[in-house]
């Protein structure tokens, strides 16, 4: 084991709720949200309400709260997803073309989104696989991209043949270039550097060794350059 890093080989790899909850623990207090389609959705969960992050959706919502279940889901209350959200104390409500204006103005302090593939220089990939009977879904990704002040991904690291997603280049069409921060996933939480060199900060399931031989990526333990 790397004295450098934490390493948590004693058990397997994190589920998604536990993914969700690692990178919401790192959202700063205060920040002004987007949490992306799908997976990114979750993090909302895992947001106690002395964060004081206050959740933005591209559908024109400020001050989204947990999803809804139950007698607590009002089907006008929705997400960008089409997914039952509550509401906190003070959420208001916009029309889409003033969503956009927050998200293309530099007025979020962060977003998550997902990705098929993050590059070791923080290009993003994350609307199209390119394959021809592909469905591309760009949706207000771009925007988000280059419009939020930094932009954490979460992500599996593998796909299901075992391919990684963090790559030296990205070979899917591109969302935006070098615009992500960190990325959140399964078996480590990676810094991008925006020089081509990846800090891992934390493993689950997997030893630093093991991820430095399966990621054909830079690789540095983040503590070796004072960490993040």
């Amino acid at each position: 084991m790397s004295e450098s890093i934490v390493e948590h080989t004693d058990r397997g790899p994190l589920g998604r709720d536990e993914m969700a909850r690692v990178l919401a623990g790192d959202i700063p207090r205060g920040a002004y949200v987007n949490l992306g389609i799908g997976q990114p959705t979750t993090v909302g969960d895992h947001l106690p309400p002395e964060s004081g992050v206050i959740l933005h959706t591209e559908n024109g919502m400020l001050g989204m709260g947990p999803a809804a279940t139950g007698d607590a889901i009002d089907p006008d209350l929705i997400n960008a997803g089409k997914f039952p959200v509550t509401e906190l104390p003070g959420a208001s409500y916009f029309h889409h073309a003033d969503s956009f204006a927050m998200m293309r103005g530099g007025h979020l302090d962060l977003c998550v989104l997902g990705a098929y593939q993050v590059s070791a220089s923080g290009d993003l990939a994350n609307w199209h696989t390119g394959e021809p009977d592909a469905i591309p879904a760009v949706g207000g990704a771009m925007d988000l991209a280059v419009g939020a002040k930094q932009v954490f991904v979460l992500m599996s690291l593998f796909t299901r043949t075992g391919e990684p997603k963090l790559v030296r280049e990205c070979t899917y069409p591109l969302t935006a270039l070098r615009c992500v921060d960190r990325v959140y996933t399964d078996v480590a939480t990676f810094e991008i550097t925006g020089r081509g060199q990846v800090l891992v900060r934390e493993t689950w399931g997997i030893s630093f060794r093991e991820l430095r031989s399966r990621v054909d990526v830079p690789l540095t333990a983040a503590s070796q350059e004072g960490g993040a």
